[in-house]
């Protein structure tokens, strides 16, 4: 009987072991643990792909790097600890509906910008023209003569924010922020 009770976990131990190294190279499970983790067929994109938008070249432009403002120094977690203020970009179909929003507010601006009008109220009455609701329209003096602008443009985090100034109008689309509802600039962190 004692002899009968060894046997078992000897028994055990040996179908175990003689399933290892058994695989053969190509095997399902060799091919996943090897390769990308996404099963056979099916494709898991990481991101959304971008294509080129009505009146952009075929090349769409690559997004903006992320802010890389302040200390660099090994061991400095200045960029992970202020990640949260980086805009999430736009792709796909959203990233052209930014684009079109961007080219509208230019369009609507430039007349303001070549007279020299720089009055907060009078850019955020260009904006509210172009039908964007009045609470989410945001205008402010920017340095002497400029102005800021930034809208929320709908409730599925499509934001553009800009400046004016004689010299230019800019305005950029992006998707809101990590960990942060809205589209003004979060000013804590998670």
């Amino acid at each position: 009987m004692g002899a009968r009770r060894g046997l078992l976990p000897v028994a055990v131990l040996a179908v175990l072991t003689a399933g290892c190294g058994t695989q053969q190279p190509g095997d399902t499970a060799d091919a996943y643990r090897h390769s990308d983790p996404t099963p056979t067929g099916l494709s898991t994109p990481s991101r959304p792909a971008d294509f080129p938008c009505p009146g952009e070249s075929p090349t769409p432009t690559p997004p903006p790097a992320a802010d890389t403002s302040g200390p660099a120094e090994p061991g400095d977690h200045y960029a992970e600890n202020h990640g949260f203020r980086v805009p999430l970009p736009l792709h796909g179909r959203r990233r052209c509906d930014g684009l079109a929003a961007v080219g509208r507010i230019e369009a609507a601006l430039e007349p303001l910008r070549k007279r020299g009008d720089f009055a907060p109220e009078h850019t955020r009455s260009a904006l509210t023209g172009l039908g964007y609701p009045a609470g989410k329209v945001r205008s402010y003096e920017n340095g002497p003569t400029g102005v800021g602008f930034l809208i929320e443009v709908d409730a599925s985090q499509l934001c553009v924010e800009g400046t004016m100034n004689r010299d230019s109008t800019r305005a950029e689309s992006f998707g809101g922020y990590p960990d942060h509802s809205g589209c003004d600039t979060p000013s804590g962190g998670h």
